[in-house]
């Protein structure tokens, strides 16, 4: 009888010690230490915190996060209207040199223009087939910082004063924006739109169509739509993207904004 009151006690002195333990730190992936004999032990496998180092806890796994977050991004893009915006950006405006549609370039491009006669043959420029095509997303070195890669193409259909001659291009270009995490005074963590530029060298222009007596054309109008398309579309595009962001599932938010400040690596750059 003596024995099994021992035993009552050993077991509740175990018991008291374990559970004094439960609020000290402990290594993790090191277990609590099982209890011996017939005392009750632990689940297999069960931990303590570790409070040394603040874990970033993210609802998706990591090898989705980056997929979730580009593929909300294009959905926000698409949702905000942007391949309207393209369609229906005003290049004849900024093309022709005469007239009340000349209205809105200044300075030396606005001269350039007006010393090319021959871009007077141009009675429409219109776009088409307006497309965003699959954006990239690359993290910076030091994993606090995305970098989106938003590329756009489409189509231009010149009109000319030359019957039956009708210009083909194909456009494309990139706009880079920079995302970036802060947290409020109340410890929130939230998503913010920094820089938003038009990368040099991203523009391409190709024509469509052979067309060889319009080549001084071509070379003329080709070299004002270098000069002229990537502010146009920046203009369009980083507006929209600052919306983008308020979009974006909460959750999924939430988990990009938490990995970036933690430095998390979350995105393979390509």
């Amino acid at each position: 009888m003596f024995l099994v009151g021992s035993l009552v006690v050993l077991c509740g002195l175990l018991a008291q010690s374990t559970a004094q333990l439960v609020g000290l730190p402990y290594p993790l992936g090191q277990g609590l230490p099982m209890s011996m004999g017939h005392c009750r032990s632990l689940h297999v496998g069960q931990t303590l915190p570790y409070y040394g180092v603040t874990p970033v806890v993210t609802t998706y796994p990591s090898d989705h996060l980056a997929r979730n977050f580009r593929d909300g991004f294009r959905h926000g893009l698409l949702s905000g209207g942007i391949l309207s915006f393209l369609e229906h950006i005003p290049l004849l405006n900024y093309v022709r040199p005469t007239g009340s549609n000349a209205g809105g370039l200044v300075g030396v491009l606005g001269n350039v223009i007006s010393s090319i006669p021959l871009l007077n043959n141009i009675l429409d420029i219109r776009v088409t087939n307006p497309q965003l095509l699959e954006i990239g997303l690359v993290q910076s070195y030091d994993y606090h910082r995305l970098y989106v890669t938003i590329p756009l193409g489409f189509d231009l259909k010149v009109n000319t004063l030359v019957v039956g001659n009708l210009l083909e291009l194909s456009v494309k270009l990139d706009v880079t924006a920079e995302v970036y995490a802060v947290r409020d005074t109340y410890g929130r963590s939230r998503l913010v739109i920094g820089d938003c530029i038009y990368p040099p060298g991203s523009l391409r222009i190709s024509l469509l169509n052979r067309l060889g007596p319009l080549q001084n054309l071509i070379d003329s109008l080709t070299d004002i739509l270098t000069r002229v398309i990537p502010g146009l579309v920046q203009g369009v595009v980083c507006p929209l993207v600052n919306g983008v962001l308020s979009l974006l599932d909460v959750t999924l938010a939430h988990d990009v904004a938490d990995a970036l400040l933690h430095g998390a690596q979350f995105v393979i750059k390509a």
